[in-house]
């Protein structure tokens, strides 16, 4: 409607249009908007017009690398009053992208404060701070030298560059993402050295192909790593435009605590936040989708990066877990190559031949333009430095012109006539400052026109030789290179490698397993159903002091010097691999990590829990000896004997019960007194019994184990003036040289001190030969053995702490018997060569 001005009344002027028409017109100049204005990059700059806007205010306002930080909100301001009519939060989005560094591979914002995380926005723009970072300064760089075209903002009161001039490939070394209307464009970041490489090896072999591109640019890389799978996609998208291709994390299986083992990510698919793995995770494991997880915990932060810590319950098999995470969660993602950008304002899907060409038609026109405007700036500036001297050759006839003339357009004049000048030059000569007149001032200006000349002449070669231009270009890209390149960062993978049938099972197959206590109180497993093998390197750091066959899903008992017999299950404990000549043995965890222990008690073995349980052979400090009978119960602990008041258990072994004689029951006192008999001698209680008498002796036992009846060896050590920092003095016998005497008696002398010794420290009796170590686990070489039973020990130079036997042979496990039937103790196995065992402690 239209007001009327004569009688200030209303008139009507409705105008009839057709919906549908005007719905598609508006419909294309939104879907026009939106394409050319907001969503799409363009190819030469590889920048949205947002982002360009930022970038060329910032760069007007002098928020430089070297300049500090402005509040966010300013910059946003500026761009929104003067560039960009649009809402401020889209301004402030595009700021915060690029300033993100798990965005953007190579950031062009320098941000200050909380630019926000893969799993939380930023803080508002008042709190924030920016300025450009130094690639940024590569963006603009040329911008005051006619290297691009300027076009005029949305009301024409401000002119804007159309593009940047870009000293680098932005689109292809930062990527882009964005939304249009009936299109989109999903490009990922490359390498910078890698992109650069091949654009100069384009501009020395311009019929280059594909294939010769892709040795320089095998694939993208990402800002935060992690590993692509598969390069058949990656190939298509670099052909056509359009690919996919798969990102999996960065991921290692490691021991996470002294019981259990993880899954350590370190490296997330882009764009995938360690929120959405956590969420991802307790959905499936809420819908039972996945069991086995135990525990997640994100240890990301600053210092260290990206560290996702997922605990697997024990008896899952880490690697197939990992696997099937892979299919179930974004640990593994797709990315969908889309790659469509602005060629000369038309949208199109470009190749990597055709990214990689645009821009190097950009740069090389930038360049030219460049180097044009710089060869009109010292052609003009030769044409006023040659006037200066020829004025400053005759300088008393100009005064005597200017001094006689009777106004400038009279001196002008009068100059131009004599000495053959322009208009120009001649408006520059009556500028001409006094202080211009000295000397120096004449050679300088020689110099200047010397030089000048010489820049004008590389710059018309660069002009004219199209060959010069290209090298420039190349120059520049290699020192862009040199600048701001860094290494690669995304791992590229022909194929998946690990499958989940190559993973195996995921529960830990319930096989045969030896369970392992090493004199340094560190305990562990090895997979194996024969005896511990025989052969192998020289020992570094322990003993195995005992051992008890298992299977990976059962359970074993730890007994303690109280006389409980705990329950463990082998599956918490780390699994050591072993070769096939001898155990590849590290690590270990402490045994009081692994089951609760009361003060003051200390693990004595341990012994297997299968069948109807062991049958043991205890010895106590106050002599006693007992024979349990096989028992178990359902009970997480329970009591082997029963101990009068405060009485201990020293040693303990597993015995045969259908062959008892075969083995002899040895005690050995710090009085140095040593008794050994059969262990048919005792007869077998429950385990509410207290045992019988074993050996009768004033001092207290520190030795009882089960040995064999021949082929034996005693170790003895005594102290020296009684200290307590280890044996100084050690005898080695054959147990042979000891007569056997009846149980409850005194037994015989095995060790005889020396003037300074007052007492045994350490004593052990097992199957030859023997093998020693230190309070550090280190091997200790024991002295020949003494035919005389009560002779005196030999010194060493080092105290040894712990024996063990060492086999010569490897202990096969019988074919009728389970993997976890007791072994006959005479077949026990040792410490082969004594192996590397349980590493440093």
């Amino acid at each position: 409607m239209a007001r009327s001005t004569a009688d200030d009344e209303f008139t009507e002027n409705i105008i009839d249009v057709d919906v549908s028409s005007e719905m598609e017109n508006s419909y294309l100049e939104y879907a026009y908007s939106v394409i050319y204005s907001r969503a799409l990059p363009d190819a030469r700059d590889g920048l949205k017009p947002v982002q360009r806007r930022i970038l060329y205010t910032m760069g007007d306002m002098g928020v430089r690398p070297d300049r500090p930080h402005v509040k966010s909100a300013r910059v946003v301001g500026q761009v929104m009053g003067q560039l960009h009519p649009h809402g401020d939060s889209a301004i402030y989005d595009a700021l915060v992208r690029m300033a993100q560094p798990w965005a953007m591979r190579l950031p062009l914002i320098d941000g200050h404060g909380n630019f926000g995380a893969l799993d939380a926005g930023p803080a508002a723009m008042r709190y924030t701070e920016c300025r450009m970072a130094p690639a940024a300064s590569a963006m603009i760089a040329g911008l005051d030298e006619d290297t691009v075209d300027f076009v005029p903002n949305y009301d024409g009161k401000e002119t804007e560059p159309g593009v940047l001039p870009a000293a680098f490939p932005n689109l292809l070394v930062n990527g882009a993402s964005g939304i249009a209307v009936g299109m989109a464009t999903n490009m990922p970041p490359h390498n910078l050295v890698e992109v650069v490489a091949a654009l100069r090896h384009m501009l020395d072999h311009p019929d280059a192909d594909l294939d010769a591109i892709m040795r320089f640019i095998p694939g993208p890389d990402l800002p935060t790593g992690g590993r692509i799978i598969g390069l058949d996609g990656i190939r298509d998208a670099y052909r056509t435009g359009r690919g996919t291709f798969r990102i999996r994390a960065t991921s290692t299986i490691e021991r996470v605590s002294p019981r259990r083992q993880g899954i350590v990510v370190t490296a997330l698919p882009y764009m995938v936040g360690p929120e959405k793995i956590i969420d991802q995770l307790k959905t499936l494991v809420q819908s039972k989708k996945i069991t086995g997880i135990a525990d997640v915990k994100d240890l990301t932060d600053l210092a260290n990066g990206t560290r996702l810590v997922i605990e697997i319950k024990n008896g899952i098999n880490a690697e197939a877990m990992l696997q099937r995470l892979y299919r179930l969660t974004k640990l593994e993602d797709t990315f969908g190559i889309n790659n469509v950008a602005l060629v000369e304002g038309q949208p199109r899907t470009l190749g990597l031949m055709e990214l990689l060409q645009v821009y190097l038609d950009h740069r090389l026109d930038v360049t030219l333009r460049r180097t044009r405007f710089q060869l009109r700036k010292a052609t003009d500036r030769l044409h006023l430095v040659e006037g200066l001297l020829t004025a400053i050759l005759d300088i008393d006839d100009v005064i005597a012109i200017i001094r006689s003339s009777e106004d400038v357009g009279e001196a002008r004049t009068r100059l131009m006539d004599a000495f053959d000048l322009d208009e120009v030059q001649t408006n520059y000569i009556l500028d001409m400052q006094l202080r211009r007149l000295t000397k120096l001032s004449r050679i300088e200006l020689e110099s200047e026109r010397d030089d000048l000349r010489a820049e004008i002449d590389r710059l018309t070669r660069i002009v004219t030789d199209d060959r010069r231009l290209r090298k420039v270009v190349s120059q520049e890209l290699a020192e862009i290179a040199k600048s701001y390149g860094t290494p690669r960062r995304t791992v590229l993978l022909g194929s998946s490698g690990a499958t989940e049938a190559a993973a195996g099972p995921l529960e830990v197959p319930d096989d045969p397993t030896w369970v392992l206590l090493s004199a340094t109180g560190r305990i562990a497993r090895i997979d194996t159903a024969d005896g511990l093998p025989s052969t192998g390197p020289r020992a570094k750091h322990d003993v195995i002091v005992s051992s008890a066959r298992t299977t990976a899903r059962g359970d074993f008992g730890v007994l303690t010097s109280t006389g409980r017999l705990i329950r463990a299950r082998a599956i918490d404990l780390v699994d050591l691999p072993a070769t096939a000549n001898a155990p590849s043995l590290t690590g270990g965890t402490p045994v009081a990590e692994l089951v609760q222990l009361e003060k003051g008690e200390q693990v004595i073995a341990v012994t297997g829990l299968s069948g109807q349980g062991p049958a043991l052979a205890l010895g106590t400090r106050d002599g006693v000896v007992k024979r349990v009978n096989p028992e178990i119960t359902g009970q997480d602990w329970w009591e082997v004997i029963a101990l009068k008041g405060d009485d201990r258990v020293v040693g303990a072994a597993e015995l045969d019960p259908d062959s008892p004689e075969d083995t002899q029951l040895c005690f050995i006192t710090e009085s140095a007194s040593l008794l050994h008999f059969s262990a048919s001698l005792v007869r077998p209680q429950g385990r509410k019994g207290s045992g019988v008498a074993g050996i009768r002796s004033a001092s207290p036992v520190i030795f009882f184990g089960a040995v064999p009846a021949a082929d034996a060896v005693v170790v003895t050590g005594a102290d020296d003036t009684g200290g307590s920092t280890g044996s100084a003095s050690v005898k080695v016998t054959d147990l042979s040289r000891f007569p056997a005497k009846g149980r409850a008696t005194g037994g015989v002398r095995c060790h005889r001190f020396l003037r300074t010794e007052t007492r045994l420290l350490l004593a052990w009796a097992g199957r030859r030969p023997a093998v020693a170590c230190g309070a550090t686990g280190k091997p200790v070489e024991l002295p020949d053995a003494n035919d005389r039973r009560d002779g005196s020990g030999d010194q060493l130079a080092s105290p040894i702490t712990a024996v063990a036997s060492r086999v010569t042979a490897a202990q096969p496990r019988p074919e009728d018997s389970s993997p976890s039937s007791p072994d006959p103790v005479d077949s026990r196995p040792g410490l082969a060569d004594q192996p590397e065992l349980f590493g440093d402690n």
